[in-house]
């Protein structure tokens, strides 16, 4: 997996590629991330690459020929073009099934904008995907580029130590849901025991719990995603109460 970040500000991107999980995807050849200023492709002396917008206002504009120029010799630098991504608070917000599909592509070009945006003419020309990470502004798209190399950089094959781990991620999996609660040692900490059936070693039952909980937690936390489900993956209808009525079920162990 290739990402090319096309930004006026490389700098800012340093001290994340180089830690944690990233840093290890790069280290293992799993990822390889490029950094393209765009002030190279400015055409005066200046390195000019914004101006102030046609019909006033406050703030500058990018300009349309360093942007575009610089996209496009980019995109000539490997035989494969790339899929272009451009952030801007304008486009399809970010999901987890939007980045599953970004993660099919083995060249992602992310095109960071700063400012006031970009001319319009340059979305005219490129026709790249727009995507927000949320309803906010930021200074810049590094912050969002960030976020989607994180997110995509998960779901490449090795780079996770465990295949499995992002199969139960909130929003992950057919279902969509929330991940169920999670954990560790202490077993008791002022008063608080973990559930006992995740120490029973029955795979069974633990298994059942983190479906319940994973449901339960969505039902109170995130009932819209219930709402995107099929009927049938419904639990009670998003109620418990009206789940029809039944053969009592077995009592969860203490701590649910």
């Amino acid at each position: 997996m290739r990402f090319d970040l096309l930004t006026l500000f490389p700098e800012i991107f340093q001290g994340y590629l180089a830690e944690s999980l990233l840093k290890r995807a790069i280290e293992a050849g799993l990822v390889d991330v490029q950094l393209h200023d765009i002030r190279h492709w400015a055409q005066d002396k200046h390195h000019s690459v914004d101006d102030r917008p046609f019909g006033g206002g406050p703030g500058m504009v990018l300009k349309v020929e360093p942007v575009v120029e610089c996209v496009e010799a980019v995109r000539r630098h490997d035989p494969d073009p790339g899929h272009l991504v451009m952030l801007t608070p304008q486009g399809r917000r970010l999901d987890q099934p939007a980045v599953e599909r970004l993660a099919e592509h083995h060249r992602i070009l992310l095109l960071c904008g700063r400012y006031e945006g970009f001319d319009e003419r340059i979305r005219v020309i490129l026709q790249p995907e727009e995507i927000s990470i949320g309803d906010f502004v930021l200074s810049g798209g590094e912050v969002a580029a960030m976020a989607i190399i994180d997110a995509v950089v998960r779901l490449v094959p090795g780079v996770l130590g465990d295949e499995l781990s992002s199969s139960d991620d909130s929003f992950s999996g057919e279902q969509r849901l929330l991940e169920f609660a999670q954990y560790t040692r202490p077993r008791v900490y002022r008063g608080l025991e973990a559930p006992p059936v995740l120490l029973s070693g029955n795979h069974q039952q633990i298994a059942r719990w983190r479906e319940e909980n994973s449901r339960e937690r969505t039902h109170s936390r995130r009932a819209d995603l219930l709402d995107k489900q099929l009927p049938d993956q419904h639990v009670g209808n998003n109620s418990r109460e009206a789940t029809p009525p039944g053969p009592p079920r077995e009592a969860l162990p203490p701590g649910y």
